[in-house]
């Protein structure tokens, strides 16, 4: 039986000529990233090592994105531990405030994630590289502490799930309702531990935007990983940021899935994800009159300049609803240059929005945004878990940035204008 892609990624990282689902190997890294919430404890843990320094200081990221810039002592006392460690360990990929962005939008702007890697990162949506077509997985704190001492992890091969995409997106419909489309359908834990490989001739018409959000959200249905092959995009993208070789893999034809999936994209619609698990999924003519607080649209899975042209585009010449506070937050530096360039930021702010510097904040409930008792959000984050933005009694509605700008217009869940005769 043949290898899916994930697993000839990790037959060549382990030095092997095949691996299957379930077998333990230890694989070569080609990055190790944390955070400024994950890497102080991955820091305190190496400490217990016997290792004099890290593997390679050119392939370990640190990216100061949660708590960035510092809303008080502790998440000072985090970062500043980590800089502390950096400047010890000469770390070069080091993102503080003015280089730093959200991670998981970061590193493929940055060119350190390209085709063919294994990367693994104490955060859960360390998964978003594989569209790229690399091997990127989530792992907890002491995993990273040892990837950045050794170089090396162990993993447990994972079994396949294809997704077959076909068709093209109607207007106003973006990766971030393919993804809940498809949690919605096999749950939150459908995926567990398994690779979610997407195929198809739909593929071409996704921008890497797109994929990133698809890619970002696998961990939402449980998955290690999601993975999409290596088209022309794919390659412009990293020929675009990246001075990397990339090596291309793909499945073979007997590769074994336990699971097919077949998704026509010109079918989907808007789709909003209700309290409180990304699974409980409704399309937008299905919502109802639900009005709402407060709008968040950023996020390692749609803060990228693609989802702010969307927003600015709905959002243009409109006015934000009373009573709404619309909470807009590029996911990088550049991505904040970019729009401002293109005059996304004016559109933002002279509907009545607000702009913030890179930072996860909101998403985790940290702050930019932490929500009270009783108060409703339309996110384009990707958790709606109780009390994950802010008060147990708040509720999150995840939704793509289309639904989110239309909604801060309206003040209730809603699709732009084109769709609201679905609504």
């Amino acid at each position: 039986m043949g290898m899916t892609m994930t697993q000839k990624i990790l037959a060549a990282a382990a030095g092997l000529p095949e691996v299957k689902a379930g077998q333990l190997i230890e694989a070569n890294l080609d990055l190790v990233l944390g955070n400024d919430i994950t890497a102080p404890v991955a820091i305190h843990e190496m400490d217990k090592f016997t290792a004099d320094g890290v593997f390679h200081k050119d392939k370990i990221a640190l990216v100061m994105d949660h708590f960035v810039p510092n809303k008080d002592i502790k998440s000072a006392q985090h970062c500043k531990c980590v800089r502390e460690f950096a400047c010890k360990h000469e770390i070069s990929n080091f993102f503080d405030v003015g280089e730093m962005g959200i991670e998981h939008a970061l590193l493929p702007e940055q060119g350190l994630t390209v085709a063919g890697d294994v990367i693994i990162g104490a955060d859960s949506h360390t998964c978003t590289y594989g569209a790229l077509g690399a091997f990127s997985t989530g792992v907890g704190s002491t995993d990273m502490a040892a990837g950045m001492a050794t170089g090396k992890a162990w993993f447990k091969v994972p079994s396949a799930i294809k997704f077959n995409l076909t068709g093209k997106l109607p207007k106003w419909v973006s990766g971030k309702d393919v993804i809940l489309h498809i949690i919605g359908m096999v749950g939150v834990d459908g995926a567990l531990y398994k690779s979610m490989e997407f195929v198809g001739d739909g593929i071409s018409s996704l921008s890497m935007d797109d994929r990133f959000t698809i890619a970002n959200m696998a961990i939402e249905a449980g998955g290690k990983n999601g993975i999409f092959p290596v088209d022309e995009k794919a390659v412009a993208y990293m020929e675009s940021h990246s001075k990397r070789e990339f090596k291309v893999y793909e499945a073979d034809a007997d590769a074994e899935y336990e699971e097919e999936y077949t998704i026509d994209l010109s079918a989907l619609k808007p789709t909003v994800a209700f309290p409180h698990l990304p699974e409980n999924t409704k399309t937008i003519d299905e919502v109802g009159d639900i009005a709402i607080d407060q709008v968040v649209i950023g996020s390692c899975t749609n803060g990228r300049l693609d989802d702010l042209r969307v927003a600015a585009e709905v959002l243009k010449g409109k006015k934000v609803a009373k009573g709404v506070r619309c909470i807009i937050i590029p996911a990088t530096q550049r991505v904040y240059l970019d729009a401002m360039e293109e005059g996304l930021l004016k559109a933002f702010i002279e509907a009545g929005a607000i702009v913030s510097t890179p930072t996860c904040g909101p998403c985790l409930g940290g702050y930019m945004g932490i929500l009270a008792e009783g108060e409703r959000c339309v996110s384009t984050t990707n958790r709606n878990f109780v009390g994950r933005m802010g008060h147990v009694e708040s509720e999150i509605y995840l939704a793509s940035p289309a639904v989110a700008a239309a909604s801060a217009i309206t003040g209730k869940i809603s699709a732009p204008a084109e769709q609201e005769g679905n609504n």
